[in-house]
């Protein structure tokens, strides 16, 4: 079962936890509060606390990253551009050291981190129809430009899949399927690979894995929203969800138990559970989310935490227990 554990008096549009010297933190975009909240995970009352706050006057994602010791959090900002800062741990404080071309990045909307053979990138999936889904690369003094993907297609989601051992990012926009793009060792750039299906309109993209196969999670805004299974160069669809007003979908893992949590504007959030010889969903619970727009499963020691940011009320932490019901 999910139990509310925690409410956290504010609105927010993305949840990352991330782990840093030890310490369990989640950085939260709050656009309506202007700024990006990094949360401590506090081991002895078990809650949530504040920890520090980044301006952002309209943050839609803080992505925090963990390279080579030390701590940068990519804001991305819907206006005034966006910046990334780094932990100073001499004065104890974020300080911004970079911000990034605006004339690429104009209208962000998700922000995926990841390492390839040790190098650490980032892709800003842009959604403005001037704009161009962006990677960016760690060396020593910083961020920079890598490779500009997929201009123009007003990008809603963008995820980082490794299937086979091949790194592979598969970008959803509202004008056509979502494309796939594969790693080229040769080349140092990801290189077009195809569509994934017929699915137009999808909202966003999660992927996840069951026993030896690769599933991903289609959430569309209007229509049905599709879990398809990875086979090779096709997708097989395994099941249709209704998902009027879905602006999230979200796989994840408690244990060994395999849930999605698909979210609505105008309803209840529904939970299911992975029913392996079925190889489909089971409805399990519903949670009552205003306006949710993501869901972040977060270990903290001995609690298994979901997360679920609100864009119109307070940002909810349920807690998952067994239930004895003998």
């Amino acid at each position: 079962d999910f139990v509310m554990h925690q409410v956290l008096p504010f609105q927010a549009v993305s949840a990352e936890p991330f782990t840093y010297a030890s310490d369990l933190y989640v950085a939260l975009a709050q656009p309506s509060a202007s700024s990006c909240s990094i949360l401590k995970w506090d081991y002895v009352e078990r809650k949530l606390r504040d920890f520090d706050r980044i301006p952002a006057h309209s943050a839609v994602h803080c992505k925090p990253i963990v390279a080579q010791d030390q701590l940068y959090v990519v804001v991305a900002q819907l206006f005034g551009g966006s910046y990334i800062y780094r932990w100073d741990t001499a004065v104890d404080k974020f300080i911004k050291i970079q911000d990034i071309d605006s004339q690429k990045i104009r209208k962000p909307n998700d922000i995926e981190a990841f390492q390839i053979e040790g190098d650490w990138y980032f892709v800003i999936a842009d959604s403005s129809k001037a704009g161009s889904t962006s990677l960016y690369r760690l060396n020593q003094n910083g961020f920079y430009s890598h490779q500009a993907l997929h201009a123009w297609h007003r990008d809603t989601d963008v995820e980082y899949v490794e299937n086979d051992g091949k790194p592979r990012l598969i970008i959803s926009s509202s004008s056509q399927a979502p494309v796939i793009y594969q790693w080229s060792r040769a080349q140092k750039q990801f290189v077009p690979q195809g569509e994934v299906g017929d699915v137009l309109d999808v909202q966003m993209v999660k992927h996840f894995r069951a026993k030896r196969d690769q599933f991903l999670c289609l959430s569309r805004y209007i229509g049905d929203s599709k879990v398809v299974r990875w086979e090779g160069q096709r997708f097989v669809e395994v099941q249709t969800l209704p998902s009027r007003g879905s602006m999230v979908m979200q796989p994840f893992a408690v244990g060994q138990r395999q849930y999605l949590a698909l979210g609505s504007d105008f309803s209840f959030t529904h939970v299911y559970l992975w029913e392996e010889e079925k190889q489909k969903f089971a409805k399990f619970q519903e949670l009552s989310v205003q306006a949710p727009r993501a869901f972040r499963a977060v270990p903290a020691a001995d609690v298994q935490l979901l997360l679920a940011p609100s864009f119109k009320a307070n940002t909810l932490v349920y807690r998952h227990v067994v239930v004895d019901l003998s």
